[in-house]
């Protein structure tokens, strides 16, 4: 075959050269060439990935695993092309060399250098915090910077998968961590505890003011009835007063009816009185000398 047919990659920015000099070029070109005087350049434009790991310091000098990865793509295949070699075989495509590799090493050696200054600004626990800012900030930087303008290469975007310190520096922050955690878990516990002892006061002060209330209100009760009572004494004590008043006033207005008579009517009519009730008396003897002895001092005065 004196003269093959090359069809380049979608992705791909084709470049033809013939015998040094230039004869056409576009994406994805196809054409016939002569394959004794032809070189062919087959840049590639889809976006690329590359991976990084590498160690920092930061503004406290203490050491920072970074682990992330970097999206690029060429955007200038023809500056790109001056720069690095990505001649193919027309025939297979295969790269005839590493260039392409290269281009992603140089990215991740600027990612490194722009990551370098964000870390060196920033203490270690504000460093192992901020990875998504850390990321922002590498990204922008490379964007607005010169180098990979001058390679023909965009930047698409700058991942940080992993901020890590040394492993001595990881447990010693882990070791704060937990006591800070443990710390706030006991303020919780004892913040809890006052709020339940807190309760607890408020329920026996509500009982307390219960049992007042209560007891005042039984204090003013006896105070009522011992009132009552003593007023119901002291009517009672009135009543009867009224009663032995009027007693003996009927006692004196019946006596009074006697206060004239003579003695011996008296007697008269007290014997009467012994005759109508004799049925209500057992035994009532009266004898001769009892008989003349109550005549003798009430029917004639006493001698002297």
């Amino acid at each position: 075959m004196w003269f093959p047919y090359f069809k380049g990659q979608p992705t791909d920015y084709i470049i033809r050269y013939s015998s040094g000099r230039l004869r056409g070029e576009g994406q994805a070109k196809a054409f016939y060439y002569w394959r004794y005087n032809t070189q062919v350049v087959a840049v590639p434009t889809q976006s690329q990935d590359v991976s990084f790991v590498f160690n920092e310091l930061s503004a406290d000098h203490q050491q920072v695993t970074i682990q992330g990865q970097a999206t690029f793509r060429i955007s200038e295949p023809k500056r790109a092309a001056q720069l690095f070699n990505f001649s193919v075989d027309p025939l297979t495509q295969t790269p005839l060399s590493d260039d392409r590799e290269k281009v992603g090493r140089r990215v991740a050696n600027l990612v490194q250098v722009a990551t370098r200054g964000e870390i060196g600004t920033r203490p270690l626990e504000k460093a192992l915090g901020d990875a998504p800012v850390l990321a922002a900030a590498v990204s922008g930087e490379l964007g607005s910077g010169g180098m990979l303008a001058e390679m023909g290469v965009e930047i698409l975007s700058v991942e940080f998968l992993s901020v890590r310190p040394t492993p001595e520096v990881a447990k010693a922050l882990e070791a704060e961590l937990r006591e800070s955690l443990l710390r706030r878990a006991d303020i919780a516990v004892y913040a809890r505890r006052a709020a339940t002892i807190d309760e607890e006061r408020s329920i026996r002060e509500k009982e307390l003011a219960s049992d007042k209330a209560l007891e005042e209100q039984r204090k003013g009760m006896i105070e009522l009835v011992g009132a009552n009572s003593l007023r119901e004494a002291e009517n009672a004590a009135a009543a009867r007063a009224i009663q032995a008043d009027a007693d003996a006033d009927a006692e004196r207005k019946k006596l009074a009816v006697y206060a004239g008579l003579e003695s011996k009517l008296l007697l008269a009519h007290a014997m009467r009185e012994l005759a109508d009730n004799a049925g209500s008396i057992g035994n009532l003897t009266i004898t001769s000398e009892l008989l003349a002895s109550l005549l003798n001092d009430h029917g004639r005065p006493a001698a002297g």
